[in-house]
């Protein structure tokens, strides 16, 4: 297999940091609407049984939303807040993608936590974005646990999680499932990163 660089200029290939998002071009960084209380205190992963959870997920025990994971409207709540999926009653109705999270609600040790200061989680939206996350789905979580494998040119769905998933009988609006993005590059030996062009 060739070898590949991912653009843009970072030290440690992208490891040396505590985010969990890497902005290649980004159409638009949106911070209008408030975070719901549970984007605050929900559990990471939100959804699934142990058996299931996704192997990037290993070592965080931070709650609330994650940067990297998706971002939804949440008319559960109220008009004009965003979260994570509504894990209480489940209702995808008034919860659909917008895009992806930029940073964890509760922020960082030895950071400002603007989130927590503000109420408001920005995230990455605009068709055209070109993102990488090093948090992802790595296992099927409604029909079994199988592992997951991701290819240039999947299409990407918002799973019951908030996280990436190629598998659409696992995206948390089933019914009508919104397409995220496409993968550009796979995560492999090379890079853990999933990029992906967006298209919400």
């Amino acid at each position: 297999m060739t070898s590949y660089a991912i653009g843009g200029q970072s030290s440690g290939d992208f490891r040396e940091t505590s985010g969990r998002v890497q902005l290649f071009h980004v159409v638009t960084r949106n911070s209008v609407g408030l975070l719901s209380p549970d984007g605050f205190t929900q559990a990471n992963p939100c959804k699934v049984a142990t058996t299931h959870i996704s192997t990037t997920l290993a070592g965080i025990t931070k709650v609330g939303v994650l940067g990297g994971s998706v971002a939804f409207t949440r008319g559960d709540v109220g008009n004009n807040y965003i979260g994570g999926p509504n894990t209480t009653t489940g209702d995808a109705a008034t919860c659909r993608a917008l895009g992806i999270f930029l940073n964890d609600a509760l922020g960082n040790p030895f950071e400002n936590t603007p989130g927590v200061a503000s109420g408001r989680a920005p995230y990455v939206c605009g068709s055209g974005s070109c993102v990488g996350v090093s948090i992802y789905e790595t296992k099927v979580q409604i029909a079994s646990s199988n592992a997951i494998t991701y290819a240039v040119g999947d299409k990407l769905y918002a799973s019951v999680n908030g996280l990436l998933t190629n598998v659409a009988a696992d995206a948390y609006e089933l019914a009508s499932p919104t397409l995220m993005g496409i993968v550009k590059i796979a995560p492999d030996a090379n890079s853990s990163l999933l990029v992906l062009d967006l298209r919400v």
